[in-house]
């Protein structure tokens, strides 16, 4: 997947100065953590992202940087709604503001309890979804969606075509946006096509991945923020995290606003009756106003009647001159090559010891620095990039290379492919293949030479206990089976003498499933025996081979000797 970005244009720089005036204003006493500096404007402690050059790498924001509502909340704060049994009563403005529309509080709810279980350590809030939800699409339009969550008519941001937005060509051929030349924000949350094919998620369990709806939308947009091993009740994090949703300082002070006045409280309230913002960055007056009536010239008629008199005609403007666009490094990337990256193996589990590099550069073979590199892993695996994130964009150093985060085995094993593209421009990427192989061991040897040893029809006294090590090193989480088998040269299930018991009591001879401990040790369940009696053996094997026999005695007990007698 490519995403095909022309040129950024900055956007935003629009919004009135009333408007701007009230974010830095409202941002400087709500938002969390936030201290004014000596000329009062807001300093939250985030920083935009660096852009790596002027191509438009817009995909690599949730929203493509398109617009937004720059609507700010009241400065009261919010408080319940009134009690259905005191009557009719006119809610102020801070109570409505207040008001989430009920789906859609639901689905923000359920994103935060999904990913308390997926990413406890991202500490996300609901809140803060809301705070975006209402900056992008204000609740799904005031919550105009169905029972399931889907929004009756498709939200759609501007057309990113380069007109005061980036230029995003087409990546999902008007599929979800109905636009097959340019790409389009998506949906209650706005995403873009080319970062919702890899972001979304089924947040409604009916088994589609639907921008708009609701719950798969806020669920992806809970991810998308919780990328990178981000702890969200960390404000730099929180603040690169909405930075990463949409990479503009304005909207990360509009919504830390919106978060900090639903964190102080907020209330349900029937769909479709949420109140709707006004005020977008990508209105040219910052609010949406019918426009002004405008007299042509010629037609004015003077205050005391009298003939029409026609207006000079105004000279023939000159045609603005214009300068070519120089090409930015992403213009000129040709291919990427590869930057030596080694073999890519790990055992299920461990990290990687080599990591995926690549280097971009010209038709002749000249590296391109600022370059952003997509790096995706893909196929049946459940191996990734370190933070748990099956997506990275890095930009390439002065060398012209990027390295991707370093890979983490999964349980999974087999094959994998990690690809590479340059991201905003159509060339020839690069795929890896990764290779996950299961934890061996090569040595087994019992932690104690105590001989085991029982009576028939009872139990032994001590349980196995075995250590495995991998070329001398301790091999831990390594599968292992335990057979107690017939004999040295017949290693089927034997059917009398020692055996273990499963959970109900009931005589097993093989074990399965049995895997070694952080110190490669295994220890077995306790062995009871049947009524035969002899030599009998118990059989120990891993993944990788190795192998160890013990020796397990069954015999009747010895009377003592009788005391000889004493003589006279």
């Amino acid at each position: 997947m490519a995403a095909h970005i022309g040129r950024r244009l900055r956007k935003g720089a629009a919004t009135s100065a009333v408007a701007a005036a009230a974010v830095a204003a409202l941002a400087a006493s709500q938002a969390p953590g936030a201290t004014p500096d000596d000329a009062g404007r807001q300093a939250t402690g985030a920083q935009s992202m660096p852009d790596a050059d002027n191509s438009g790498t817009s995909d690599e924001t949730a929203t493509g940087n398109g617009g937004y509502y720059t609507d700010l909340p009241p400065l009261n704060s919010p408080t319940a709604s009134p009690s259905p049994s005191t009557g009719p009563t006119t809610v102020p403005v801070g109570d409505a503001e207040a008001g989430i529309p009920a789906t859609v509080l639901d689905a923000y709810k359920k994103a935060e309890a999904e990913l308390r279980q997926s990413k406890p350590g991202c500490n996300l809030p609901w809140q803060l979804l809301a705070a975006i939800g209402k900056v992008e699409s204000g609740q799904a339009n005031g919550g105009q969606v169905d029972a399931n969550g889907t929004t009756y008519t498709k939200i759609l941001g501007p057309v990113l075509d380069g007109n005061g937005f980036a230029s995003i060509k087409d990546t999902d051929n008007g599929a979800y946006d109905g636009d097959s030349t340019y790409d389009r924000a998506v949906g209650p949350m706005q995403f873009i096509p080319s970062t919702w094919a890899w972001a979304g998620r089924d947040g409604n369990g009916d088994g589609v991945k639907d921008p708009n709806n609701v719950y798969d939308a806020a669920l992806a947009a809970a991810h998308y923020l919780c990328r990178f091993d981000r702890d969200l009740s960390v404000q730099s994090d929180m603040n690169a995290a909405i930075l990463g949703y949409n990479n503009s300082q304005a909207y990360l002070n509009t919504v830390l606003s919106w978060y900090e006045y639903y964190r102080k409280g907020s209330h349900s309230i029937p769909d479709g009756t949420g109140t709707l913002p006004t005020h977008r960055s990508d209105d040219s007056s910052g609010a949406s106003t019918n426009p002004k009536t405008t007299k042509k010239p010629g037609t004015h008629k003077p205050g005391g009647g009298g003939t029409t008199s026609p207006s000079p005609t105004p000279p023939t403007p000159k045609p603005p001159t214009t300068t070519p666009t120089p090409p930015t490094p992403t213009d000129t990337v040709d291919h990427l090559a590869d930057g030596n990256t080694g073999t890519l193996s790990a055992r299920t589990g461990d990290t990687f010891d080599q990591k995926v590099v690549v280097q971009a550069v010209t038709k002749a073979g000249k590296a391109v620095p600022k370059v952003r590199v997509r790096f995706t892993i893909s196929g049946g695996t459940d191996a990734t990039f370190m933070g748990g994130e099956t997506v990275a964009t890095v930009v390439t150093d002065s060398s012209g290379k990027a390295t991707a985060p370093a890979l983490v085995a999964g349980q999974k094993t087999g094959d994998f492919t990690v690809g590479a593209l340059v991201v905003g421009r159509t060339v020839t990427g690069l795929d890896y293949t990764a290779t996950v192989t299961e934890r061996q061991a090569d040595t087994l040897a019992r932690t104690s030479d105590t001989e085991l040893t029982c009576t028939p029809g009872g139990e032994f006294a001590d349980q196995v206990e075995v250590k495995a090590t991998y070329k001398g090193a301790v091999a831990d989480g390594v599968a292992a089976t335990a057979t107690l088998i017939k004999s040295a040269d017949d290693p089927t299930e034997n059917d009398k003498g020692p055996y273990f018991k499963d959970a109900d009591g009931k005589t097993v001879r093989t074990l399965t499933g049995l895997k070694t401990d952080a110190g490669g040790l295994l220890k077995l369940p306790k062995l009871y025996a049947d009524d035969s009696t002899g030599t009998f053996l118990l059989r120990i094997t891993t993944a990788g081979g190795a192998t160890l026999t013990v020796e397990l005695k069954v015999a009747a007990a010895t009377s003592p000797s009788p005391s000889p007698s004493p003589t006279a």
